[in-house]
């Protein structure tokens, strides 16, 4: 009996171990971010190089790296992203290019039918120009970011990067945007950067158009709004506040 009773306590032993391993396993695996990357390269007609702005991916990518998140990478055609705002003596730019995993996974980005939707707590849509030109019209993408979103994940994007959210739409055929408040690089920023007229649309006036209330701030300055699990940030100056905000809503 004694020896029984031993073997039962063993038994349950093990099945715990197992549950908690198979419990952290699972957590670590939602520990997931999908980042967006454009891979358009040129800046519309004028032959100036473009791609995603080196950093809206570095500086939310150290906020949720930091904070246990592994970060995937996508793009509209995969492979290699083009980088714009290669400056690396800012110390966070760095820190990410110098980041073996990182740069892998950044100049190797996965193609949209790779991507499982449900591996992803949130998507985020890095901007660069690049994107104005790709992320908008990209259906695939545009399917994963609203079966995220529609999985209570979070949805994330910064200057150019709401490009990507102009045309997603939720289960009962709404735009993601409508009636939520929202916040990209402005008319008067593109404006101010001379691209008013080479950017294939207003960025701003295409959100509004689709039912955002837009929300904004004076040239260069932080800006980041949260509204129902979408995070979206003015310009450069709000790429890491968009990582704070996502790990913030993240952690509800």
């Amino acid at each position: 009996m004694a020896n029984a009773l031993v073997k039962l306590a063993l038994a349950a032993s093990v099945i715990s171990s197992n549950s908690d391993a198979i419990a952290q396993t699972g957590q670590k695996m939602e520990k997931k971010i999908l980042f967006v990357v454009t891979s358009h390269d040129t800046k519309g007609s004028t032959g100036e190089p473009t791609g995603y702005y080196l950093s809206e991916v570095s500086h939310p990518w150290e906020v949720l790296s930091d904070a246990g998140y592994e970060v995937d990478f996508v793009s509209p055609k995969g492979g290699k992203a083009p980088v714009d705002g290669l400056d690396l003596t800012d110390p966070v730019n760095k820190k990410f290019w110098d980041n073996a995993q990182a740069r892998q996974k950044v100049e190797n980005t996965l193609t949209p039918d790779a991507v499982k939707p449900q591996d992803y707590q949130a998507i985020f849509y890095a901007g660069g120009h690049g994107a104005m030109w790709d992320l908008a019209d990209d259906a695939k993408i545009a399917a994963i970011a609203s079966e995220i979103y529609a999985q209570n994940g979070v949805v994330a994007a910064v200057c150019h990067g709401p490009a990507g959210l102009v045309n997603i739409k939720l289960a009962d055929g709404s735009y993601l945007v409508n009636g939520k408040k929202i916040n990209a690089f402005t008319n008067e920023e593109e404006l101010a950067v001379g691209m008013e007229k080479v950017v294939p649309f207003a960025l701003e006036s295409r959100l509004i158009e689709r039912g955002a209330k837009f929300e904004k701030s004076g040239n260069w300055q932080t800006h980041v709004v949260t509204d129902h699990r979408v995070i979206t940030g003015q310009n450069p100056q709000s790429a890491k506040a968009v990582g704070l905000a996502m790990l913030e809503v993240l952690g509800k």
